[in-house]
C-alpha cells in the first residue's frame, strides 16, 4: 500500500495489527462508513506559527552567541509538509509540533477536541508527582489492589491480582507500570489513590493546561463508549466483550458516535504539546519529579512504530500512546504524544491523534512515523 504526499511516497508500514499496546480491544463489531477529512483550507485550523516569547526565555535563556534560526520561527517548508500529511490522510486528523527550546508551534486541527484514551494517564502521573511535590503522598507509598479494582482491557496486572488475591504496590512502580505498560489497572489504582477524576481535573485546572478534559476513569469511560452500563462482573475474563456484542448495531453507533463528537477524555493536540513542553522545561512539576517523568516515559514500550520509529538514529523520544475501541474499522482514538531531542539537544513535543479514520493500522503508523520524520528533517534549517 503507497499513499503520495506532496511527491513523496509514503510507505505503509507492513505488520500484524492483531496485538496493539493500547488500552482496548480491537474485536470489528459493525462496518461504519469511511470517514472523510474535510477540504484542506488554511485558516484557524490550518497550519500556523504562533510565537510564544517571554516565557521560553524566562524559563530556558538562550546561550550566549547566535540564534539558531530555528528558535524564533519553524524551518521553512515544515509548516507545509505537515500540511500534506495531514491533507491526504483519511479521517480526522490533528497535528501539533511545538519547538520546546524556541519560540514557535504549528498545527492542523490543532485546537480541536480528540479522544485521548491512554494518553490521559500521563495526567493521572502528573497529578501524582505535584501530590508528592507537595508532600501529600510519597513515591513509597503503598497501595492495595484487590479483584474489587479490576478494569477492563489491557491490565497484565491484573493476573497476578487473580493469582494471588490482592497485590501491594509502590506508587513508584504503579506509575512505572500505567506509563511504561500503559497498563490501565496501574493506572485507575493510582488514579484511586490519588482522588479520583476530581483530583486529576483540579491539577489541570491549577496548572492551566487548557482544552485538556479528564475522563470518569477506564471503567466507565470504557462502557459508556461501548454503550454499556458498567458492572465489575466485566472486569473478568471477556465479559465485557460478550456484553458489547449482545448490544444491537443502532446502540452500539449511537454510543461510538456521542462519544467521538463530544469526547469526555477529550483534548487539543496543541494543548498536549504546550503541556509536553512545559514539562520539559520543568514549570510543572519539580526538578526531580521533572526528571523522574521523563526517565520512566523514555521506557515506554507501547507504540514502537508510531511517533518513535520515525526518527532517524541518534534522536531520543519519550512517550504515551492511547488506542480506543475498535467499530466496523473505526478506532476511537489513535494517539501518540511525545517529546522527541535532537543529537544537539534541541527538544521538540510531538502530537499526532486519529479521532476516526477508515486507514489500516500500518498506514497509521507510516502517518506517524512521517510526521516525526520531517521535524528530524528540517530540524537545523
Amino acid at each position: 500500500m503507497k499513499f503520495e504526499f506532496s511527491g513523496r511516497p509514503l510507505l505503509a508500514v507492513s505488520m500484524s495489527a492483531a496485538v496493539l499496546a493500547g488500552c482496548v480491544s480491537s474485536a470489528a463489531i459493525v462496518p461504519q462508513p469511511r470517514a472523510q477529512q474535510p477540504a484542506a483550507a488554511r485558516g484557524p485550523s490550518g497550519a500556523v506559527t504562533v510565537p510564544i516569547g517571554q516565557p521560553v526565555r524566562s524559563a530556558m535563556p538562550r546561550p550566549a552567541g547566535p540564534v539558531d534560526p530555528g528558535f524564533r520561527r519553524a524551518p521553512a517548508g515544515l509548516n507545509d509538509r505537515i500540511y500534506e500529511l495531514w491533507r491526504g490522510f483519511p479521517g480526522k486528523t490533528g497535528i501539533a509540533v511545538q519547538r520546546i527550546d524556541g519560540e514557535w508551534s504549528l498545527s492542523q486541527r490543532g485546537s480541536e477536541l480528540f479522544p485521548q484514551q491512554s494518553v490521559s494517564k500521563l495526567w493521572v502521573a502528573l497529578t501524582v508527582l505535584d501530590a508528592v511535590d507537595q508532600g501529600r503522598m510519597t513515591l513509597d507509598q503503598r497501595v492495595r489492589i484487590g479483584p474489587e479494582d479490576l478494569v477492563v482491557f489491557h491490565q497484565p496486572l491484573a493476573a497476578r491480582v487473580r493469582a494471588e488475591g490482592s497485590v501491594t504496590m509502590s506508587v513508584r512502580d504503579l506509575i512505572e507500570t500505567a506509563i511504561t505498560h500503559s497498563d490501565n489497572l496501574a493506572n485507575d489504582s493510582l488514579l484511586r489513590t490519588v482522588g479520583g477524576p476530581t483530583a486529576v481535573r483540579a491539577f489541570i485546572a491549577k496548572k492551566d493546561l487548557g482544552s485538556i478534559r479528564f475522563g470518569p476513569g477506564e471503567r466507565l469511560l470504557q462502557a459508556g463508549t461501548a454503550g454499556l452500563t458498567w458492572q465489575q462482573s466485566y472486569s473478568v475474563g471477556r465479559n465485557f466483550q460478550t456484553a458489547r456484542a449482545a448490544l444491537s448495531a443502532a446502540t452500539r453507533q449511537a454510543a461510538m458516535d456521542n462519544y467521538l463528537a463530544n469526547p469526555v477524555d477529550g483534548a487539543s493536540p496543541a494543548a498536549i504539546a504546550s503541556a509536553l513542553t512545559r514539562l520539559a522545561r520543568g514549570t510543572l512539576l519539580s526538578p526531580e519529579s521533572t526528571e523522574y517523568l521523563q526517565d520512566v516515559m523514555s521506557r515506554t514500550r507501547s507504540g514502537p512504530r508510531r511517533l518513535k520509529a520515525g526518527l532517524p538514529p541518534g534522536w531520543q523520544f519519550m512517550h504515551k500512546t492511547g488506542t480506543g475501541q475498535n467499530l466496523g474499522g473505526m478506532t476511537a482514538g489513535y494517539n501518540d504524544i511525545g517529546i522527541a531531542t535532537a543529537p544537539d539537544g534541541t527538544r521538540y513535543a510531538i502530537v499526532v491523534m486519529m479521532g476516526t479514520t477508515s486507514a489500516g493500522i500500518p498506514a497509521r503508523m507510516a502517518l506517524m512515523q512521517s510526521v516525526s520524520s520531517a521535524v528530524a528533517e528540517y530540524h537545523g534549517r
